[in-house]
């Protein structure tokens, strides 16, 4: 018999309402956050690409390990500076 112990605590994920999101992007600005995972600003360069000609401002952003989460620096930084985040995922 094996027993596995959760380190949270948590027996439950806590419920979150989402954000509203905007109609369009056209106009704000976006955080595209690479999470340092392999190939991961291949899609974050065609994503910038693909916003910028939709009249999108791009800031990007990069996680240094994919195996944490973001430090608290980085994350305050995206949200002063941008209106809307993509995490890009890829391998």
């Amino acid at each position: 018999m094996r027993t596995v112990l959760d380190p949270t605590g948590e027996r439950r994920a806590p419920a979150r309402a989402l954000l509203p999101r905007p109609a369009s992007l056209r106009g704000r600005t976006v955080g595209l956050l690479d999470i340092s995972k392999a190939r991961g600003d291949v899609v974050l360069d065609r994503l910038e690409e693909l916003l910028r000609e939709d009249g999108v401002t791009v800031r990007r952003y990069r996680k240094p390990t994919f195996a944490r989460i973001a430090p608290v620096d980085l994350r305050h930084e995206i949200t002063e500076q941008c209106e809307v985040v993509i995490e890009a995922l890829a391998d």
